[in-house]
């Protein structure tokens, strides 16, 4: 909204940080409806959103930096995400064993993670 000097009531930041936070509370809202959905078609349309709605909210964060309108919190170390990514595809691994053993028997069921395995011994680098 502009005045009749043509400035705004509010600074563009401040207008623009609702709107990056919506976009994140969206994505948490689709893949929680994605992760109940029972129907495959539901299933992937949510899918779809949280992937598109991923892409728009990373695309206004980055516009947003560019502008010097967000600030990142502290950097990460490699070794800890590393950390956290192995312990994520410890527990992935778990939850394939536990559903290949309770339908063992009920037919073909099988998925394999569609995740890269990552180099150990890496020196820790800084990730934002």
């Amino acid at each position: 909204m502009a005045t009749t000097n043509g400035s705004s009531f509010l600074p563009e930041q401040d207008m623009l940080d609702p709107i990056l936070g919506e976009l994140k509370r969206t994505v948490r809202e689709y893949t929680t409806a994605t992760t109940e959905s029972s129907c495959p078609v539901v299933r992937q349309m949510f899918t779809d959103l949280t992937a598109d709605t991923l892409k728009l909210q990373g695309e206004f964060y980055t516009m947003m930096k560019q502008q010097n309108m967000y600030t990142s919190g502290p950097y990460a170390l490699k070794y800890d995400v590393d950390k956290q990514h192995k312990q994520a595809q410890q527990s992935i691994q778990k939850a394939h064993d536990t559903i290949n053993q309770k339908t063992a028997g009920m037919g073909t069921f099988s998925h394999s993670p569609n995740v890269a395995s990552h180099a150990t011994n890496v020196p820790p680098t800084s990730y934002m």
